[in-house]
């Protein structure tokens, strides 16, 4: 018989990997910045490409401590399919936000850019469009990939989905609130306005309930945890 891991070492993975995450999608932004100055078509293609293969190896390394959430918006999607409770619920979401904020400064640190509020609005109808159809897509996914027993590709699957997402939508694919937050506190090319936020946020949480819903729609199959969505936790000693 299998059991998950101790809820610290769980929240601990977490916050390692979405603080790893957003380091990834902020400072593989300021590198492209760097490396492609003038260029927002090649700079978005650097930035895509990291996050997409950052985001599958993390998934990988950490999944099978904490399931990879990453996320608040799965972690709550998980809740209201009755698969965590909300007290793992709560560690699990300050884990996350705390782990986005150290991760934009830890990629402001390796660069040199300083801990500055970014000043790059995207608070356009279109953005707030986009984030609901990322975050949609993204949950839908994640739940599907479980309930259609295909939980082997989710690395792959999560990791192309969001690289795919970075061009397809007017947002450039957040999906994610703890990204969203932690995105406010660099001042680059991967930023967002503290204005802009709260929308995205709303968004996002929008795009979860679309997600979900689509979810019941098509496979209104038994509750299993969005950890088993992703990668199945399982202890490790």
């Amino acid at each position: 018989m299998t059991s998950h891991p101790a809820l610290w070492r769980r929240a601990t993975a977490e916050f390692l990997g979405t603080g790893l995450l957003v380091a990834i999608v902020a400072g593989s932004g300021i590198a492209a910045q760097q490396l492609s100055p003038h260029d927002v078509g090649l700079e978005l293609m650097e930035n895509s490409i990291a996050t997409a293969l950052g985001l599958a190896v993390l998934i990988l390394m950490l999944g099978p401590i904490s399931g990879a959430h990453f996320n608040p918006v799965v972690t709550l999607s998980d809740a209201l399919l009755g698969g965590r409770s909300w007290r793992e619920t709560l560690v699990y979401l300050a884990a996350q936000i705390t782990g986005g904020i150290g991760g934009a400064g830890l990629a402001n640190a390796m660069f040199g850019t300083g801990y500055a509020l970014s000043t790059k609005h995207r608070s356009t109808a279109g953005h707030l469009i986009g984030e609901v159809v990322a975050t949609a897509i993204l949950i839908l996914l994640i739940f599907l990939l479980a309930r259609t027993g295909q939980t082997a590709a989710a690395p792959a699957a999560i990791g192309a989905y969001i690289g795919a997402a970075y061009w397809f939508t007017s947002s450039t694919s957040f999906a994610n609130p703890a990204v969203t937050l932690g995105r406010m506190f660099t001042d680059t090319f991967a930023g967002i306005a503290p204005a802009s936020a709260p929308g995205f946020l709303v968004a996002q949480l929008v795009g979860a309930a679309a997600g979900l819903g689509l979810l019941v729609i098509l496979v209104p199959a038994p509750r299993l945890r969005a950890a088993d969505a992703i990668v199945p936790e399982r202890t490790l000693s």
